[in-house]
């Protein structure tokens, strides 16, 4: 993603708790498992299962999830414009390995 920075994405993700919900594989502590593991997200077709996994899309849906996938369990986020694109560009750096 243009102009976007993964480190801070990471440090959103931190910051607003997600991996309460997710397993994210450089994060040791928590360690959700009510969300899907994102261990291997940049490989995934889908967001949420629904709709492509792309850029614009992806960070629109880390803001506000109900607004893109209505009925989703994941809530929106306290989080501005720019972290949803940061926390995007982080996501996308999560690989299997």
């Amino acid at each position: 993603m243009p102009e976007a920075d993964p480190a801070a994405g990471r440090d959103v993700v931190q910051r607003v708790g997600c991996a309460s919900c997710h397993v994210f594989p450089d994060i040791s502590w928590p360690r959700g498992a009510l969300g899907p593991n994102l261990g291997d997200f940049a490989d995934q077709g889908l967001i949420g299962g629904r709709v492509p996994n792309r850029p614009d899309l992806l960070a629109a849906f880390v803001r506000d999830a109900p607004a893109l996938i209505p009925g989703t369990t994941m809530p929106a986020m306290p989080i501005s414009e720019r972290e949803s694109r940061d926390v995007a560009a982080y996501l996308y750096t999560l690989r299997d390995r």
